[in-house]
């Protein structure tokens, strides 16, 4: 297996990029994973040679130009084809690589993954989904920004590709789905949200349990949250802040207690988003994980893994079933 990772994505580029890739390989449970570095060949070099026993399965591949913020994305492809992120999805889509990681601009590889890997046929508009953490197990959130202005029929497509990453990458063989609405009564909610309950509630191929309000969430109600972009994308952000300040709270609490024998590892890990990889981009031709900017090289490593696991599981395969009549 073959992973092509933009190694000059994140802030720190290519550190964080790396790192990540040595301690994913190191950690690896099997020895078929490649890491592929895709990005300026001296720096990357310059980066590994600080390293010590840097495992196999790392190689490099020279993509000469980089992508930045202030590039418009949707003129990445044209503009700058020998960057490392359009190069990397080359990669991927010429049978060189079986998936692409970047922590680059979001938009970036939103659009250059569009464009190189084609959404699947049925899939009018490829939603991201973020893994949020709850009382429970894991639940998926989608679209968490891609899509603004959604119809009905985007929302249940959301909700089958939803399903099908929770079934193969979180071994959920039956996952709950739920439309996120301002009450749980069938005809609460605006004009999209009522003609989408009807239509997710006589799908016969989605285990919908209803609506489902902000509350339910943290309850760990459901497996797949289905919304549009707008509201998710506002939704993942308060909840990345909410965790951060808790955490934050929680470090100020522990600092002013002497010898204090509470271990709130456990909780950390839980509320630290690196802890959960990148968000998959859904519904295309190929594997496509986009990362937070500022991963560090855990966000990063563990961002590998998930593309590993959307690989060995046919997640591509899967995703296309579920729009096949």
């Amino acid at each position: 297996m073959r992973i092509a990772l933009d190694a000059m994505g994140t802030d720190t580029a290519p550190a964080a990029e790396v790192a990540g890739a040595i301690e994913a390989l190191r950690h690896a449970t099997s020895g078929d994973v490649e890491v592929i570095l895709v990005g300026d060949e001296t720096l990357i070099r310059a980066e590994l040679e600080g390293h010590h026993d840097v495992p196999a399965g790392i190689r490099i591949h020279h993509a000469p130009d980089r992508v930045w913020a202030d590039d418009a994305p949707a003129s990445v492809v044209r503009r700058k084809p020998e960057s490392s992120i359009v190069v990397g999805l080359r990669l991927h889509k010429d049978g060189e690589a079986d998936a692409f990681v970047s922590a680059g601009s979001t938009g970036a590889v939103m659009a250059a993954s569009l464009f190189t890997l084609r959404p699947l046929p049925g899939v009018d508009r490829p939603p991201v989904g973020t893994l949020l953490p709850t009382a429970g197990d894991l639940c998926l959130l989608l679209d968490a920004g891609a899509n603004i202005g959604c119809k009905p029929s985007h929302l249940v497509q959301f909700a089958h590709l939803g399903s099908a990453y929770m079934r193969d990458a979180m071994g959920r063989p039956n996952p709950r789905v739920g439309l996120l609405n301002i009450g749980e009564e069938p005809g609460k909610g605006d004009e999209l949200t009522v003609e989408t309950f009807g239509l997710l509630e006589s799908d016969d191929g989605l285990n919908f349990i209803g609506n489902i309000e902000g509350r339910d969430i943290v309850r760990g109600e459901c497996d797949v949250i289905v919304c549009d972009g707008f509201v998710g994308n506002i939704l993942l952000k308060f909840y990345e802040s909410v965790a951060g300040h808790i955490l934050d709270l929680l470090r100020a609490e522990l600092d002013a207690v002497e010898d204090s024998n509470v271990d709130l590892e456990h909780v950390f890990r839980v509320l630290d988003y690196a802890e959960y990889g990148g968000a998959p981009l859904l519904g295309l031709g190929g594997v496509s994980i986009i990362c937070h900017g500022g991963s560090p090289p855990k966000a990063i490593h563990h961002a590998l893994i998930v593309a590993a696991r959307a690989v060995r599981s046919g997640l591509v395969k899967h995703s296309a079933e579920e729009f096949q009549t």
